[in-house]
């Protein structure tokens, strides 16, 4: 193999750089049955979800209400897989916000194969619990009555008086300690179906992840809402509602796309605390997890800090990312000369993400997100073969050279495409490369094969030159 100027390369340099593979992606998802959670507020249902899933991912906090949104987790015990559906606390004469999260719980007993309905042993069985008694008969579920906050035997007794629910034997466990978890998790199993009653249309290659991500109050709940056709997410005007990653499945343009509606993100990781901090990990590892983001901006006010932080996050770990101006029925010819300026501004970062002006009150130009995804993605998976990558390298460099540096000027010896997801080339060069020129080289990458949508990474390995023998 030959350098750019014509002369060879040492193959040993760049040859564990050029590996075609991609790695792995998630074949079709297998239909899974789909236990729900529900109870009053405070009974410990997250904690016991965190029991069942074997890990911490739902947000757990001392006082009620913290869960709102019903939020879905992969499980498994003894070889068969399930999903797990953690829920709101359920109030039958609930208000306003509350009363939002009531029905989400409500829509999860309609839609789960099997019903985990929790009671703290603590207190016994309240009006609230007698009250979801009813509406539990009504789903026609399996339902199984666990009697959390069960810490040691001298609680049994009062779990025996869970009997007078009428919904069988109530199974003592510790959702905090584990005990009686292995139990409980047996008799889940007996409960669920083999397969879901409920199965979405195939996908071969399984739907692509896509995480909804902004500051709070930005519309982010709303716009899941307006993709899924269904009240997905609790939706107030409080800021902050949403605290756990929600995922939905949504069907656009004939597409079958995984969505997770996350946590606005007021401040930085290490400054929150609480309930807070826990869901702005969720919102990091849903942005991990997810292959495109799609950054939700208010159209009607100035780009914030806070909005700069999301897209920070967002272009650091390497996801195809869309910009999305959402409430952009609320925008004057005014604020569009003026956006003009803050985006010129603002948005220094990320020059090449997609955009689309959207308004997830009224509907307008919602559809027009799934183009802009696929493009996005479709950068995101580009792969430059390599010999047409150096040949249009040579050009441009033969055109602009690097500049000199320590009275030296350092040459382009070899490129390659190193890896996709993000688009990543590493420059092999007999000396440093100003950052000023690698951007250059990523704006002409840009211009030559694409990328729109997705990050470009260029790193930069300097030849050590070889001791004479």
């Amino acid at each position: 193999m030959t350098d750019l100027d014509g002369t060879w390369a040492d193959e040993s340099d760049w040859s564990a750089f050029d590996d075609e593979s991609d790695g792995g992606e998630d074949g079709g998802a297998v239909p899974q049955p789909v236990l729900a959670v529900v109870g009053r507020p405070n009974v410990g249902k997250s904690t016991l979800v965190n029991r069942i899933i074997g890990r911490r991912e739902a947000v757990v906090q001392d006082v009620p209400g913290v869960t709102r949104d019903r939020v879905a987790y992969d499980a498994l015990w003894n070889g068969r897989k399930f999903t797990v559906v953690d829920t709101g606390g359920w109030e039958p004469d609930a208000t306003g916000m509350m009363a939002s999260v009531a029905a989400q719980a409500e829509l999860a007993m309609a839609t789960a194969d099997a019903i985990v309905f929790v009671v703290d042993a603590t207190v016994g069985a309240t009006t609230t619990d007698e009250a979801a008694v009813k509406v539990l008969r009504r789903s026609k579920r399996p339902v199984l009555v666990v009697a959390n906050k069960v810490d040691d035997e001298r609680l049994m007794a009062e779990v025996a008086m869970l009997w007078s629910l009428g919904l069988g034997e109530p199974i003592p466990v510790s959702g905090l300690h584990g005990r009686g978890s292995g139990d409980m998790l047996d008799k889940i199993l007996e409960a669920l179906p083999e397969s879901p009653r409920d199965t979405f249309g195939s996908n071969a290659g399984g739907p692509r992840r896509v995480a909804l991500v902004g500051r709070p109050n930005v519309g982010k709940s709303s716009l899941l809402n307006r993709l899924t056709g269904e009240e997905r997410s609790v939706v107030d005007a409080v800021a902050g509602t949403t605290v756990d990653p929600v995922d939905s499945l949504v069907e656009l343009d004939d597409d079958l796309w995984r969505f997770v509606d996350t946590a606005g993100l007021r401040k930085r990781v290490n400054f929150a605390s609480g309930a807070e901090y826990y869901a702005s990990l969720r919102t990091k590892a849903a942005i991990e997890s997810a292959e495109v983001a799609i950054v939700l901006l208010d159209a009607s006010e100035p780009i914030s800090e806070q909005d700069l932080r999301v897209l920070s996050m967002v272009v650091d770990s390497g996801r195809a990312c869309v910009l999305a101006f959402n409430k952009w029925d609320l925008v004057d010819e005014d604020r569009r000369h003026a956006m003009v300026r803050e985006l010129e501004r603002g948005l220094v970062r990320v020059p090449w993400a997609e955009r689309v002006n959207i308004s997830a009150l009224t509907g307008r130009a919602v559809r027009k997100l799934a183009p802009a995804l696929r493009t996005a993605l479709e950068s995101w998976d580009t792969r430059v073969p390599t010999g047409r990558l150096n040949a249009w390298l040579n050009d441009l460099i033969q055109a602009t050279p690097p500049p000199v540096r320590g009275g030296k000027q350092p040459k382009v010896l070899f490129a390659t495409q190193a890896s996709t997801r993000p688009p990543t080339f590493v420059l092999f060069t007999t000396g440093f490369l100003e950052a000023g020129y690698r951007r250059f080289i990523e704006r002409k990458l840009r211009e030559e094969f694409g990328f729109a949508g997705s990050p470009v990474r260029i790193s930069v390995r300097v030849r050590e030159k070889r001791a004479k023998k």
